[in-house]
């Protein structure tokens, strides 16, 4: 059996300053490696060998591909999504399972490509995840990375988006709904490498009972990476007077031509609106669940009609009939 490295320790290192591992015994699971499975036949275009998914056409149908982490394993999963020059596609990954998942996923877009990649997480609430995610961008290529945390007990999820060619963009999309003792970690990173390149990042969370979140991102600009075009943001709404979000909004700009911005945010239900709905004949329950959707109404319509946005809208709908109970 492989040697298990040492877990990096509470605020002791730099990225884990939120997310505490010392209850995490690495000894009581068995190291076992995990492939992703497609969920349906390779289509015409695409190619899969359980590590690396490659595409160099535009199949019509999304590519969908499960992992299932088994109980009581410490779960190693490698993958590779390599989308070819002027091709397009969209791919979705789902995780489930009871265990400790340590996934790495990288992501190549080529010039002129364009991909969607969908990462839903859905672990047990005794599961745990630590995730090292990055995408690198190619010329004129589009990358469009949306992350759902719905799953596990805790566990830090690093997401890097390079974008490295000329001509560039990419967005992120991130939305997270916990309760009870939940804890989740997102670490994001965009960095433009390359001159006229564009970044839009967005996660929004919704927070019940102790449970906690952290997102901590940052938009680097490289030297020579002049017209980037640069956004990030995340709100936070919170249901308890327990629950706690950190929100960390962070630049390193290298070039003198940019235009870079953030906005964080992290606050309570607004009891003006419950008032306002109330007062319309709505009961409470029913007022609280209607503010907390438009506020996750943001997310969903940053995508056009169609089945990628109301697969997300129902996904939402079910995870808040979990947190709400």
């Amino acid at each position: 059996m492989a040697e298990l490295l040492e877990l990096p320790t509470f605020k002791g290192r730099p990225g884990w300053e939120f997310t505490d591992l010392s209850q995490l015994d690495l000894e009581r699971y068995e190291p076992t490696a995990v492939q992703a499975a497609l969920r349906t036949p390779a289509p015409a275009g695409a190619s899969f060998d359980g590590r690396t998914l490659r595409i160099s056409g535009t199949p019509a149908e999304p590519i969908e591909l499960s992992t299932l982490v088994p109980d009581g394993a410490l779960a190693n999963q490698q993958l590779t999504v390599v989308i070819e020059e002027g091709a397009e596609a969209e791919v979705w990954e789902r995780w489930t399972g009871n265990g400790v998942l340590n996934v790495t996923t990288e992501v190549e877009v080529g010039a002129n490509a364009r991909l969607r990649y969908i990462a839903v997480q859905e672990l047990d609430e005794e599961a745990w995840i630590l995730g090292a995610q990055k995408a690198t961008v190619g010329r004129d290529g589009a990358f469009d990375w949306v992350a759902l945390g719905f799953g596990s007990q805790s566990g830090h999820v690093l997401m890097e988006t390079r974008l490295a060619g000329e001509g560039a963009e990419a967005r992120v999309t991130g939305a997270y709904a916990t309760h009870g003792r939940q804890h989740i970690d997102f670490d994001t990173t965009q960095e433009h490498a390359a001159p006229n390149t564009t970044s839009d990042l967005a996660f929004r969370g919704v927070l019940a009972g102790r449970s906690s979140a952290v997102w901590k991102g940052n938009i680097i600009v490289d030297p020579g990476a002049q017209k980037t075009d640069a956004f990030q943001e995340s709100r936070n709404l919170l249901l308890s007077k327990r629950a706690h979000a950190d929100a960390i909004p962070g630049l390193e700009i290298q070039a003198n031509d940019v235009r870079c911005t953030h906005a964080a945010a992290v606050a309570q239900v607004d009891p003006e609106q419950l008032f306002y709905l109330r007062s319309r004949g709505l009961p409470e329950s029913e007022a609280k669940r209607l503010v907390i959707e438009g506020f996750l109404a943001a997310l969903v319509e940053r995508f056009p009609e169609g089945h990628v946005r109301t697969t997300l809208a129902d996904a939402l709908e079910r995870r808040l009939a979990v947190v709400l109970g």
